[in-house]
């Protein structure tokens, strides 16, 4: 992917700025903007969202490190996320992380050999009342079970 820069990165931020009270606020937005064109967080994100904000770059590390949905490390293409909260976890969600982990051959938290698919289980993906919850490049897939990870695996390699 090509580098935003802290140019078009300034751009799309100021597009938003007038909905925030100051420039720090703008954290979570601009490190989201910044993640959208490096696929993760490298350094050199990180630092040109500092230099946009008026930030250390360390400031931003700081927050991207906290919020699960930013990453520090290069992910695959596609991105499998899989709630182990209580409300998933009542209802099986290991044995659907167990699942995905045979279906991937590898296990949660790391990228598929040829780098297309990251998979990670979740903290909470905020949909209690469908458990267990599968997001796949954040489109929330309910009441997953385990048989269901061989064909969502498929369908994700075939789309690639």
């Amino acid at each position: 992917m090509t580098p935003v820069g802290p140019r078009d990165l300034a751009t799309k931020v100021d597009a938003i700025a007038h909905r925030y009270p100051d420039r720090q606020s703008l954290t979570l937005p601009a490190l989201r903007f910044a993640q959208e064109e490096h696929g993760w967080l490298p350094p050199e994100a990180l630092e040109e969202v500092a230099e946009v904000l008026d930030l250390t770059p360390a400031y931003c590390q700081a927050v991207a490190s906290f919020y699960d949905m930013f990453h520090l490390e290069p992910v695959g293409r596609h991105m499998v996320e899989i709630c182990t909260n209580l409300s998933c976890a009542l209802v099986g969600a290991q044995r659907v992380v167990d699942a995905f982990e045979e279906a991937l051959e590898v296990h949660a938290g790391e990228t598929t050999e040829d780098g297309l698919i990251t998979f990670r289980a979740a903290e909470c993906l905020g949909g209690c009342g469908y458990a267990p919850v599968v997001a796949i490049d954040n489109r929330y897939r309910h009441f997953v079970k385990p048989e269901d990870a061989a064909g969502i695996v498929e369908e994700i390699r075939g789309a690639a």
